[in-house]
């Protein structure tokens, strides 16, 4: 996507039962894989990264489901995502589950998300590991029920590169787990150093 002269997104799609796995995609000029307003969707075996490693020119997220049901992202990898790797935005029934995420300001993000599970995920070298948020201003105007477990979170010390100004960016490195606004998670037998 490096020559990339029309939007900025690798792939944009709005269709239920929408499934890409097997696939690696590189320097997106914004982000990887937006999907919007689907049903059934599922992310399986990709790697989505940029060469410039760890900079805020990068897109803001690699995997990106929004205003979504029944989501699944696993057995992936994300390096370098200026703002969350993977982000679940305000979502319904969501699993996130055996990815690598590295070198990214958040590994991994539940925002405005309810009903959603992660686990034996891998987060390092983050500034942040795992964030769970309940933001104003979104039209889902809550988050709740995750329940994130079995998880290896470590070494979340990379300098915040997000843009300024915007929520990240206010994340400090050496985060683990920074849990906002949102009710009634669990956080269970997760590996933290």
């Amino acid at each position: 996507y490096a020559g990339q002269t029309q939007g900025d997104d690798g792939f944009t799609v709005t269709s239920d039962g929408f499934t890409i796995e097997n696939l690696g995609i590189k320097n997106s000029p914004g982000n990887g894989i937006v999907v919007t307003g689907a049903e059934d969707v599922t992310f399986r075996k990709l790697k989505v990264w940029w060469d410039a490693g760890s900079v805020t020119s990068n897109g803001a997220y690699a995997v990106y489901p929004v205003k979504s049901t029944r989501v699944i992202i696993e057995d992936s990898e994300v390096i370098g995502a200026a703002d969350a790797g993977i982000y679940v935005g305000q979502c319904n029934q969501a699993i996130v589950r055996r990815n690598k995420v590295h070198g990214n300001v958040a590994g991994i993000e539940l925002e405005n998300t309810s009903d959603a599970e992660a686990y034996e995920n891998e987060a390092w070298d983050n500034t942040a590991g795992i964030l769970i948020f309940t933001l104003p201003n979104l039209e889902k105007k809550d988050g709740k029920r995750a329940k994130v477990h079995d998880n290896d979170v470590h070494d979340n010390n990379r300098a915040n590169f997000a843009e300024k100004g915007s929520i990240v960016a206010s994340v400090p490195p050496g985060t683990g787990f920074l849990v906002l606004a949102s009710d009634d998670n669990e956080i269970a037998n997760n590996k933290v150093t």
